[in-house]
């Protein structure tokens, strides 16, 4: 799984004097991972043999899950996460749980255990079907 596959890195550029700078947006403003992340970012520019390389941080527009490319999505299932599930643009259904899908059986038969799961942007699940527990990516959409 790749910062590109989560759509946490928006850009690449070189700007005039030959500097290279990667641009990210953490799944959330106060995601305590978003240092390392920067700092191993930061790390394969160098690895990769560029010498003047910055990491910059973008919070404009906020990350949504919708970033995330197909490839992620079936990254996060093989890795045992479910991947966001879209809500219904019915407004009855607004604050309606998603249908989640176990990553392992692909039951719809599953049920959230806790609000948060071994990070903030993850919720707890449980599959009724193969009694599994697993993490579920909770769907961050931006609106309008």
């Amino acid at each position: 799984m790749t910062v590109a596959d989560l759509g946490i890195l928006r850009d690449v550029t070189v700007d005039a004097d030959g500097t290279v700078i990667a641009t990210l947006t953490p799944t959330y403003s106060g995601c305590p991972a978003t240092a390392m992340i920067e700092a191993m970012v930061a790390s394969a520019l160098r690895e990769a043999g560029y010498t003047t390389a910055r990491v910059e941080t973008r919070l404009s527009p906020a990350w949504t899950t919708d970033w995330i490319t197909e490839e992620g999505r079936d990254k996060l299932r093989d890795y045992g996460i479910a991947p966001p599930v879209a809500h219904s643009p019915d407004p009855d259904a607004l604050f309606a749980e998603p249908r989640v899908a176990c990553p392992r059986c692909e039951s719809t038969a599953t049920e959230q255990l806790a609000a948060f799961g071994s990070t903030p942007c993850k919720a707890q699940y449980r599959c009724t079907q193969c009694h599994e527990p697993f993490d579920y990516f909770k769907c961050h959409r931006q609106f309008g």
